[in-house]
């Protein structure tokens, strides 16, 4: 199969360490399809935390305009945040797409992109777009204020917590991840937060605040099954105190999408959010899977920000 002659040029960037390893194992065949299709193409490779950023920037400058991801959901942020940083040109002005090859593959799961990189190719020589929401957290680090762009789902309480202890461990399989889930789950203690969303308020211990875009999260996790990329609000999960025993009853609920069914959680939508502790210990925050900080967090949506080659 030919690429047909209106086949835009794409700048790659490539992560060789996502999946452990599985982009830099995988690339030779990568580079074979891509000639085979007659892709045109560049491609530059990651070679430390935070650079995906830097590349995008560079690429833009260049004039690249078709940006393809090679990697898994911590590429997939750093590439995003890279687009919605700069200010050469819009945002919208930006197809991206993204080649999943991670442990999770979370985002990409919303969208039903293909793990093959063969049947993503083939999707990519016929291209399709669409504008996701985006959305903007700004939180505290070590005393300072942040701000980072997110995509998929952002975490607070436990999923804060587990992605801190997370980011010190090499994840190498889902059944690890699990099992690492379970194990910190006993060394978590609830702390007490306020989340403010819209006109609401709700003050209470939480296990886990959920704010999504997308519905998946830590290895297909349905946390938000009501999110909806592209409906101008975020989807909001909060499960209250619970037993531990309690959650490792109901793991079965956190995949199947049947969490807001629980009655201690409770799911809703809202168009802007702020998370705050009330008491000594800070509400840790995660977002796109990547340990980002602690309360307090304030949570902005931007509507259709970020345009999407499916």
């Amino acid at each position: 199969m030919q690429a047909p002659e209106s086949q835009p040029f794409w700048h790659i960037i490539a992560n060789p360490t996502s999946g452990n390893g599985k982009v830099e194992q995988l690339w030779p065949e990568i580079e074979r399809l891509l000639q085979a299709l007659g892709f045109s193409y560049s491609v530059h490779f990651t070679q430390r935390r935070g650079h995906a950023i830097q590349l995008v920037e560079e690429a833009i400058i260049k004039g690249r305009r078709h940006i393809l991801g090679i990697g898994g959901d911590g590429t997939n942020h750093e590439i995003v945040n890279g687009i919605l940083k700069q200010s050469f040109v819009e945002p919208t002005e930006i197809a991206y797409a993204l080649m999943p090859a991670g442990t999770g593959n979370d985002w990409a799961r919303q969208y039903q992109i293909p793990t093959s990189p063969r049947h993503r190719l083939e999707q990519l020589l016929a291209p399709s777009t669409l504008l996701q929401d985006v959305g903007l957290a700004k939180y505290t680090f070590e005393g300072a204020t942040h701000e980072r762009y997110f995509v998929n789902v952002a975490g607070m309480a436990y999923d804060g917590f587990i992605g801190k202890k997370l980011s010190e461990n090499r994840i190498t399989n889902r059944m690890q991840y699990l099992l690492l889930v379970a194990k910190y789950l006993f060394e978590y203690e609830l702390t007490k937060a306020r989340v403010s969303f819209d006109t609401h308020v709700v003050e209470d211990f939480f296990y886990t605040i959920n704010i999504g875009l997308c519905r998946y999260s830590g290895g297909g996790m349905q946390l938000v099954p009501q999110a909806v990329p592209d409906d101008g609000l975020f989807a909001l999960t909060f499960a209250r105190r619970l037993p531990k025993w309690e959650v490792l009853l109901q793991t079965r609920r956190f995949y199947n999408g049947t969490i807001l069914s629980h009655p201690k959680v409770e799911g809703l939508q809202a168009k802007s959010i702020r998370v705050e502790h009330n008491g000594h210990a800070p509400t840790l925050l995660e977002a796109d899977g990547e340990f980002l900080g602690e309360t307090p967090v304030e949570f902005f949506l931007i509507e259709k920000a970020l345009r999407v080659v499916t």
